[in-house]
């Protein structure tokens, strides 16, 4: 039985999108800090000839965010220059990448995505749709203030004019940050809103998707996890296998994301870590992404889920498909296995 059917364990056990403690990540604040060390560690891997990989990893994938941020101040002071830039200068490629996004301040770093995911021609809706649902009212007010900060605009307005039909509707309201964050669950309600989900999909020809929509993207998570129960005793089946049946396109993959992450985002996680490298090539930047913003936040729960659901540890997986600095920053991100 797979994480995702075992609908009675979850109405205990704590979600990350209502958890704030950094407890379960992998990367902790680093005890003898000193920033005048690391600084100078820095200078001298990016200044001699040639750039010191090694060292560049064993500062930047070791320390905190809080810590690098203090890192990356103090190297501006000393050197009149931006740590980024020389980053930049110096590296390149996947490794690069990686790098300066463990400059970011978490929000600036999900920002940064974002307006990745919707630049250019097309948008990557895989990257919106993992970031919105995967993240806290708390995490995402963050992100809106940090891209009202780097463009000048609001994040709906711009995400108004990337995304639309039933797709940018549940796309906009989890954008907005504003899940119920309510703790005490309504039996009533719950069984309610299970019935009119059936009625909306199961029950009927044709789909009432506003009220999956409605639903999914407004309720607390307690409250959700309470309707998951009752809609699978209704309907017998799960919403997850409704939703998927019933839907196509980004509309299905968003509402099982929703679904999947009321029921474990680090679940959720780590089937987007494997799917990344399953098959041919890996897609780095998804790897990169969900290393870096979850390395202090569950990044441990993660690592047990993918265990779990997969049988071999992302450790194990990581060494057998990404190499170079690239694969051994990651894999010090990611950390031993327990």
């Amino acid at each position: 039985m797979s994480v995702w059917d075992d609908l009675d364990l979850l109405l205990d056990s704590p979600s990350s999108l209502t958890v704030t403690s950094n407890a379960r990540g992998t990367v902790k604040d680093k005890l003898d800090f000193k920033v005048v060390e690391d600084v100078a560690a820095l200078r001298k891997a990016v200044e001699g000839i040639g750039t010191t990989e090694k060292t560049l990893i064993e500062v930047l994938a070791q320390r905190s965010n809080a810590q690098r941020q203090i890192i990356a101040s103090a190297y501006q002071k000393a050197t009149g220059r931006t740590l980024q830039a020389d980053l930049e200068g110096d590296t390149h490629g996947d490794f690069e990448d990686l790098l300066v996004a463990l400059l970011a301040p978490p929000a600036v770093y999900d920002c940064k995505e974002v307006i990745k995911a919707i630049k250019g021609a097309g948008t990557t809706e895989s990257t919106l749709t993992e970031i919105f649902a995967s993240r806290s009212n708390k995490q995402i007010q963050a992100l809106s203030e940090a891209y009202l900060a780097e463009t000048g605009r609001s994040l709906t307005h711009d995400l108004k004019s990337e995304v639309s039909n039933d797709y940018g509707k549940a796309l906009l309201l989890l954008a907005e940050g504003k899940r119920d964050e309510s703790t005490h669950v309504d039996n009533t309600k719950a069984k309610a809103d299970a019935q009119a989900l059936y009625e909306a999909g199961e029950k009927k020809w044709g789909t009432d998707e506003s009220k999956f929509i409605d639903i999914l993207c407004h309720r607390s998570v307690p409250q959700l996890r309470q309707t998951l129960v009752e809609y699978k005793n209704l309907s017998k089946k799960t919403l997850q296998e409704s939703i998927e049946s019933e839907m196509s396109g980004n509309l299905e993959k968003i509402l099982v994301a929703i679904v999947k992450c009321v029921k474990s985002v680090p679940a959720y996680l780590a089937e987007r870590l494997y799917k990344s490298m399953k098959g041919l090539g890996t897609t780095e930047s998804t790897l990169t992404r969900i290393l870096v913003s979850r390395s202090e936040v569950d990044l441990q729960d993660i690592k047990a889920e993918y265990k779990k659901l997969f049988g071999s540890s992302l450790l194990s997986q990581l060494e057998s498909e990404v190499s170079g600095s690239y694969g051994n920053a990651l894999k010090l991100l990611c950390g031993p296995d327990e």
